[in-house]
């Protein structure tokens, strides 16, 4: 004969209820029935877990410490309880993101923002990758939802257009081209200039365009994020080209956006695993970040170019 739930479960609700009779009310069954499970659960164990004293069950020490065991198991099981009854309305869960660290800084704070508003009890695991880990990450379907900035969606995954802007100009404060409210690629000769990493795509159609138009920059320094971008264009290294998300989120006395005349396109893809099981709070992420999107869209159509 082997210990069992219905063992437990008895010797919970006696140390519990403080008597037989009260044990038996607990559980829906008949006091002869809880003493008869008392005495197999102490006869298995090799231990006696009650004492009578002046017709009351007392616990032993062993017994007292066996409670503590029996009740982080079951504080365990009733939170899983809880938990899946609070899943089953979206009420709590996990949801998990993956995303260029562009994202993380310019993007996800207001999307989330949005989300945990109206889910309080749901949990946002936000990954921060590269590429190509962030399509390696996506294609292995580790996540329930990816941003990224390619055009084609990593194998075993769908891809949707989520937002579409152009490139946008980032200078310093006090610089002379501040002057003009729209920058010519001729604007940007002899000027120090911010690049992103060589390996960029970004970085690769810049200097394609800039060599198209035979405008020579001084490349004064090259750093791998557009974050790290604006931080070296803030301290009047250089301006540079980033994307308007990025700007938008830095942008402030020490570092003003001015558009191109040219167009760069700039586009976020939401990308989402076909082998992964579904998600239900996707969706609901999904329309917050369209909502982000369209108050990011209202912002920079209001954001003024102060002429100087």
């Amino acid at each position: 004969m082997r210990i069992t739930h219905r063992h437990i479960e008895v010797f919970r609700a006696l140390m519990t209820a403080g008597s037989v009779t009260a044990a038996a009310q607990a559980l829906f069954t008949s006091q002869p029935t809880v003493s008869r499970e008392l005495a197999r659960l102490e006869q298995l164990l090799g231990m006696p877990l009650f004492e009578r004293v002046r017709g009351r069950l007392q616990p032993t020490a062993q017994a007292l410490a066996l409670f503590e065991e029996v009740q982080r198991s079951y504080v365990g099981l009733e939170r899983i309880v809880s938990t899946a009854a609070r899943l089953k309305q979206f009420a709590q869960g996990q949801l998990s993101l993956v995303c260029l660290p562009a994202f993380s800084h310019a993007l996800l704070p207001g999307a989330c923002a949005r989300f945990v508003a109206r889910h309080p009890g749901v949990g946002v695991a936000i990954t921060q990758q590269e590429s190509p880990y962030l399509e390696e990450c996506l294609a292995a379907q580790s996540y329930d939802l990816g941003l990224s900035e390619r055009d084609s969606a990593p194998a075993g995954t769908r891809q949707t257009l989520l937002l579409e802007l152009d490139e946008v100009c980032v200078l310093p404060e006090g610089h002379p081209l501040l002057g003009k409210r729209m920058l010519q690629l001729k604007d940007f000769a002899g000027q120090h200039f911010i690049s992103l990493a060589p390996d960029d795509p970004y970085r690769q159609l810049v200097d394609r365009l800039f060599d198209e138009q035979g405008v020579q920059r001084h490349q004064a320094v090259e750093t791998h994020s557009a974050v790290s971008v604006c931080a070296m264009v803030k301290h009047g290294l250089g301006l540079a080209i980033v994307n308007p998300l990025t700007a938008m989120e830095q942008a402030g006395p020490d570092l003003a956006i001015r558009p191109l005349a040219v167009s760069i396109p700039f586009r976020v893809h939401l990308v989402q695993p076909l082998h992964r099981p579904a998600n239900p709070l996707v969706d609901r992420f999904v329309q917050a970040l369209r909502e982000e999107v369209a108050s990011l869209r209202g912002g920079l159509k209001r954001r003024p170019a102060r002429a100087r």
